[in-house]
């Protein structure tokens, strides 16, 4: 394999586990800004526990998608964060328990777009190491 096309995929897998590390910082941050409004819709969705998970969420979030941006622990970080991709999606969009309709249809959608992203994340979790 060419110097070239070496450099490209490790610029690809560093700038794909970047943006996967911001898809969860971002809404870490916004928890912590918006704790009780955020709390509020766990309360409508059923969580339990909700102080307890939601620091624990943030904390997964934030530091877990730092961690996974940088590349430090990347593979246990990966799976940590599908596994919280998983509960959220089950908890939050649970959209079998709506009746037809836009919001139906908005959080199927975001059921989907969260089985990607924990795709995405299985497979930084199954990578050689050495990316």
């Amino acid at each position: 394999m060419s110097a070239q096309i070496e450099l490209a995929q490790k610029l690809l897998l560093h700038i794909g586990r970047g943006l996967l590390g911001l898809y969860f910082i971002l809404p870490g941050i916004s928890k912590i800004t918006g704790w009780s409004d955020t709390a509020q819709d766990m309360a409508n969705h059923g969580v339990p526990m909700i102080p307890v998970l939601l620091v624990i969420t943030i904390i997964l979030q934030v530091g877990g998608g730092v961690s996974l941006s940088i590349g430090y622990r990347k593979q246990l970080m990966a799976l940590l964060l599908a596994g919280l991709t998983l509960s959220i999606s089950l908890f939050m969009h649970d959209f079998w328990t709506m009746e037809q309709g836009i919001e139906r249809l908005h959080e199927t959608q975001n059921f989907f777009k969260n089985l990607a992203i924990m795709a995405g994340l299985m497979y930084v979790a199954g990578a050689p190491l050495r990316n």
